[in-house]
C-alpha cells in the first residue's frame, strides 16, 4: 500500500507519501481498497496534534473514506469481499488500503456513488444527530446555521429545510452566502458585513431563531445566543474559528435555552442502533434528492496538500473529496 503518512505534529506540510506494509485486518476489521476520501476539519486539528483523539505516530490521517472490502476478518459476518462501502474510522482514509471495525463501516445502497458516499457519513451524520436527535427540530422552527457554506454547515441546511423548518444561513462572504441560498437556505446573513444580531431580528420579527448550528465558536457564539428564541437550543458542533467561546450562563436562564453538546463521534460508539437509524433516514433522504453533497472540489490524493490548504483558508464551500482510483 501507499499513503500520507504522519510522522510528526506539524501540519499537512509534514505529511510523507510513502510505501508500508499492506495491512491484515483483524478478527472482527474489514480491510478497504479505498477509492475516495475527503477532508474534514478534525483532520486539519488531527496533523497538528489539536484534535480530542491523539493516535500513536506514525498514523495516515483520514477519518472518512469509501471503497470496496478486500479482506475481511474472521468473525465478521455481515459483509463480504466486494461490498461498496463507506467508513468512518477518525484515520486511515489518505491511503490506497485501510483496515477499519466492521462496526464503523455501512454497506451501500447499489448505484451510490463512491465519490459521494466518501463526502456523506461524517457531515451528514454529524448534521443529523445535532438537529433531529439533539435538538429535536420540529417542522415550521426557525434554524440559524453558523458557518453554512462548510462541510458539515451545508449538510445542516440540507438536513433542516428536510425536516421542514426555516433555516437562516450564516456565512463570512457574499459567494458563500449565495452558495448557501443554492443549497436552499431560506435567507442568508453575511456575518463579515452585517450586525448578526440586527440581522436575525429582521429575519425573525424578534423571535429569534429555535435552534442556532454552531460549528465555528469564536465571536459569533455571543451574538447568536443572545439572539436565540425562548426555550432555544444551541448547538454546540465544533470550533472552526479557532476559538473557544465562554458563554455567560445567566443567558441560558433568561432565554430558557438549553446549550447542548454535539460529539457524533462518542454518539457513532455509544449508541450504534441510533446511529444506524439516522443514517438509514439520511440514506432514504438521499434516494429522494433532499439532500446530496455539495462538493467544493474532487482532486487526486497527490494533490492532498492542495485540499488541506483550501480547507485551513477557509475557501470550501461544501466538501473537498480525495480519490484514489
Amino acid at each position: 500500500m501507499h499513503a500520507w503518512f504522519c510522522d510528526r505534529l506539524d501540519g499537512p506540510e509534514a505529511l510523507v507519501w510513502r510505501e508500508a506494509p499492506t495491512p491484515e485486518p483483524g478478527p472482527k476489521e474489514v480491510r478497504i481498497k479505498v477509492a475516495a476520501a475527503s477532508l474534514n476539519f478534525p483532520d486539519l486539528l488531527i496533523v497538528h496534534g489539536k484534535y480530542q483523539v491523539r493516535p500513536a505516530l506514525p498514523f495516515v490521517p483520514g477519518a472518512e473514506f469509501s471503497g470496496h472490502i478486500d479482506a475481511l476478518g474472521a468473525e465478521v459476518k455481515h459483509l463480504k469481499v466486494g461490498d461498496a462501502v463507506t467508513a468512518i474510522s477518525g484515520t486511515g482514509g489518505f491511503g490506497t488500503h485501510a483496515c477499519v471495525p466492521a462496526a464503523q463501516v455501512l454497506p451501500l445502497p447499489a448505484g451510490f456513488p463512491l465519490t459521494d458516499a466518501a463526502a456523506f457519513a461524517f457531515t451528514y451524520g454529524t448534521s443529523h444527530h445535532a438537529l433531529i436527535d439533539r435538538a429535536a427540530l420540529k417542522p415550521g422552527e426557525t434554524v440559524l446555521v453558523l458557518g453554512a457554506a462548510g462541510g458539515v454547515g451545508s449538510a445542516a441546511v440540507q438536513i433542516a429545510k428536510a425536516a421542514g423548518a426555516q433555516v437562516i444561513a450564516a456565512a463570512s462572504t457574499d459567494d458563500k452566502c449565495a452558495a448557501c441560498k443554492a443549497m436552499g437556505a431560506d435567507a442568508t446573513i453575511n456575518t463579515s458585513t452585517e450586525s448578526l444580531r440586527e440581522a436575525l431580528k429582521a429575519l425573525t420579527g424578534g423571535h429569534g431563531p429555535d435552534v442556532v448550528y454552531d460549528a465555528v465558536g469564536g465571536a459569533l457564539a455571543e451574538p447568536a445566543f443572545r439572539s436565540i428564541a425562548w426555550r432555544g437550543r444551541y448547538l454546540v458542533v465544533g470550533f472552526a474559528a479557532g476559538d473557544i467561546p465562554a458563554l455567560p450562563f445567566n443567558l441560558a436562564l433568561l432565554k430558557g435555552a438549553s446549550i447542548v453538546g454535539v460529539f457524533w463521534g462518542e454518539f457513532v460508539k455509544r449508541e450504534p442502533a441510533a446511529f444506524a437509524a439516522g443514517m438509514a433516514q439520511l440514506m432514504r433522504w438521499y434516494s429522494e434528492g433532499q439532500v446530496k453533497p455539495v462538493m467544493d472540489a474532487v482532486l487526486p490524493i497527490s494533490e492532498l496538500a492542495q485540499g488541506y490548504a483550501r480547507l485551513g483558508g477557509r475557501q470550501v464551500k461544501g466538501k473537498v473529496v480525495m480519490t484514489l482510483d
